[in-house]
């Protein structure tokens, strides 16, 4: 197993040495290899095997339109009434789409249209009522930017592809709808995986991991082999290690120090942490609206690392803050 922290510092000369992490903007000279078995050791990237270092370094092709050579911004549309965040502030279609219109003005490159909450303990919805959410809000938004739907369910990603989605973004990693899979494969949808523990009624409520890294790592590698058998090609696949799903504050944070693990599947890394309860916590900020600068902390955190997409709430602020990271590092 690899974990790739890269070195990319404004106060030092890039060395000679060094690669491009995933063919982006961050850079490495070292790794830390990571096992079951041993210790982590840090060694230089020139003792990678071919492949594994060819995995890190190689650019990531364009996603559903979107290049991955810089960060992008998936900004957060819940059509819900009961989100753990914004829940009912936009389930009604003109606010939906008063929403998509601002996130839009403040630098969003996709929008994220989803009709079930995820949140710890909440329940299923059905998927008449799922799709009655979020296929109107879809359709009167085709032709703006590019849609996803955060759906587990294959009945919904259909409505949702037919009104004009592009990419399926499942919480589950495609294990609760064994149709879903197939459908994006028939329909040609980029995807994003997502590791969960659980579902989202139970996922909390006592979450163990052997290693969290390597656990999450094998069970996305795992993923990705499995739908690349089913028809979707690599190319149009995203991961997601599931900040807060299924996951401790201590798993959230071990994740997050070493997000440039990710990069060794060989695929782009999407990072969705945006309002988490453990931002409150950790920030001192019991409100969701209020966690806003942690959320952007981690996103320019997670950026720092290679990652190339960043699922937010707060759209503004995470865009201005990478605009200054990114002009800072050019």
């Amino acid at each position: 197993m690899i974990y790739n922290r890269p070195i990319a510092q404004t106060d030092v000369a890039r060395p000679s040495e060094a690669l491009p992490l995933a063919g982006g903007w961050a850079w490495f000279t070292h790794v830390e290899l990571l096992s079951r078995e041993a210790p982590p050791r840090i060694v230089p990237h020139s003792e990678l095997a071919p492949d594994v270092l060819a995995r890190l370094t190689a650019p990531r092709p364009d996603f559903a339109g979107l290049s991955m050579a810089r960060p992008q911004i998936m900004g957060i549309l819940n059509v819900t009434p009961d989100s753990f965040s914004d829940g009912g502030q936009h389930d009604a279609p003109e606010a939906a789409r008063a929403h998509a219109a601002a996130m839009t003005t403040e630098g969003a490159d996709l929008i994220d249209v989803g009709g079930e909450s995820t949140r710890p303990g909440s329940e299923t919805v059905p998927d008449a009522q799922e799709i009655a959410r979020t296929a109107p809000v879809i359709a009167a938004l085709k032709g703006g930017l590019p849609l996803s739907i955060d759906t587990r369910k294959s009945a919904v990603a259909a409505a949702a592809l037919d009104a004009g989605a592009t990419i399926v973004n499942d919480v589950s990693g495609f294990t609760y709808d064994p149709a879903l899979a197939p459908l994006c494969a028939a329909r040609s949808a980029p995807i994003c995986i997502m590791h969960a523990q659980g579902d989202p009624q139970t996922m909390q409520q006592n979450p163990r991991y052997a290693d969290v890294l390597l656990d999450v790592f094998d069970f996305l590698a795992a993923r990705l082999a499995a739908l690349e058998a089913l028809g979707i090609p690599r190319a149009q696949m995203m991961v997601d290690p599931g900040i807060g799903f299924g996951k401790t504050q201590a798993h959230n944070l071990a994740l997050l120090a070493r997000l440039s693990l990710f990069h060794a599947l060989g695929v782009p890394v999407l990072l969705g942490v945006s309002r988490k309860r453990f931002i409150g916590t950790l920030g001192k900020a019991p409100e969701p609206a209020h966690r806003v600068y942690g959320s952007v902390a981690l996103a320019q955190a997670a950026v720092g690392q290679g990652v190339q997409m960043i699922r937010v709430h707060d759209v503004f602020a995470t865009r201005s803050a990478l605009s200054l990271w990114s002009a800072q590092n050019a």
